[in-house]
């Protein structure tokens, strides 16, 4: 059984799903079962599931392991000032998700949108159901890397199925 945290904060809680989240997401992009992949970390298909979940319990040598295995590098950052943030979110830096989706910044989703009039901006939630409602339209060849990267930041943040971007 799992040995149980005394003190947790939401952060950390939140760090530790969201590494989990990444790991899942890069396993299923490699095309890797959670057996095949558990084997290869040296841990059971139990304690890569826990890990996937971002249970704080598990090791962090386990996490380690999981992501040596997928091929993923670690690193650790200082965290960022509020200026620092909104100067990064400007350059679409992965990980980073808009409070709401401008259409003009977005071709492809532009697109897609053809039928929502007097609109120029969605919300992330509506913005992933447009792309995956339409996915069948999508000129994959003339999407644009943020506009990929805003893809990936929408499946990530609303764990949506995994398809190549």
């Amino acid at each position: 059984m799992p040995a149980k945290l005394s003190a947790i904060t939401d952060t950390v809680a939140n760090h530790a799903v969201a590494i989990g989240k990444q790991i899942r997401v890069q396993r299923k992009v490699l095309g890797v079962s959670a057996t095949t992949a558990a084997q290869a970390a040296g841990m059971s298909r139990v304690t890569w599931h826990r890990l996937e979940k971002g249970e704080p319990s598990v090791t962090l040598g386990a996490y380690l392991s999981a992501l040596s295995v997928l091929g993923l590098d670690f690193k650790l950052v200082s965290p960022a000032t509020d200026s620092q943030v909104s100067e990064r979110n400007k350059h679409g830096e992965e990980g980073w998700l808009p409070a709401r989706v401008a259409l003009a910044d977005y071709p492809q989703l532009k697109q897609l949108a053809w039928q929502v009039h007097g609109v120029n901006e969605l919300t992330p939630k509506e913005a992933l159901g447009v792309y995956e409602r339409n996915w069948r339209h999508l000129d994959l060849a003339a999407i644009e890397p943020h506009e990929r990267r805003l893809i990936e930041a929408l499946r990530l943040a609303f764990e949506y199925e995994d398809r190549d971007v």
